[in-house]
């Protein structure tokens, strides 16, 4: 069964095992998503699945995206995300995916946007010890030396220095698939997955 799905983090939250254990998962609401198109590699050059997430009106959306579902012959959707795959067999246009395609136990990748801090410094960003707190130190926060003198004579490329953190594309892997609610669409992963409550992650079932 087609192993790929869009959903919102719900939050975190704790289960427990057999064992009496806690276990820290994140609650996911995945789906349900539609087979709004396919990318055939005779045609195109590679093998992928359009997934179609979040029903929406026509007055919702813009026109170009509106005439890109309509020249599909599919719904409207917000979110619309391209998995790619191996194989196409088992996959048609308009067919539902839903968490019942996974299974307590199986490994996922969860794909998310990582929350966005804005510009932020080096013993926040890289995790920096800093300097002395003392009075009178004048060298607290500071990342130090950055170069060398003569040679190289500039500062070496990907070098630690303060800047933009956060608001990426994160792939956690390998999480496992702890529990499941089919009739809420609720999948809860073991482990933190990236991204801010409510914003929407890629789940990916992970090939044996």
């Amino acid at each position: 069964m087609f192993g790929n799905i869009m959903g919102k983090k719900i939050g975190c939250t704790r289960l427990y095992n057999e064992e009496g254990e806690a276990v820290p998962v994140t609650v996911i609401e995945a789906g349900p998503c539609k087979v709004v198109g396919v990318r055939i590699a005779e045609k195109n050059g590679y093998n992928a699945v359009q997934l179609g997430y979040c029903s929406r009106t026509e007055q919702e959306l813009s026109k170009p995206v509106s005439g890109f579902y309509k020249k599909l012959g599919s719904d409207l959707y917000k979110y619309l995300r391209e998995f790619r795959v191996g194989d196409l067999k088992d996959v048609k246009v308009n067919d539902i995916v839903t968490v019942e395609a996974f299974k307590v136990g199986e490994k996922v990748d969860v794909t998310g946007t990582s929350k966005g801090k804005g510009f932020q410094g080096v013993v926040k960003r890289h995790g920096f010890k800093g300097g002395p707190e003392s009075h009178g130190s004048m060298f607290h926060r500071a990342p130090g030396s950055i170069g060398s003198n003569t040679f190289p004579g500039r500062v070496i490329k990907n070098k630690k220095l303060a800047g933009r953190m956060g608001n990426r594309r994160v792939t956690v892997k390998h999480l496992e698939v702890v529990k499941l609610v089919p009739e809420k669409n609720i999948i809860c992963v073991r482990g933190a997955v990236p991204g801010s409550v409510n914003s929407v992650v890629d789940i990916k079932k992970v090939s044996a």
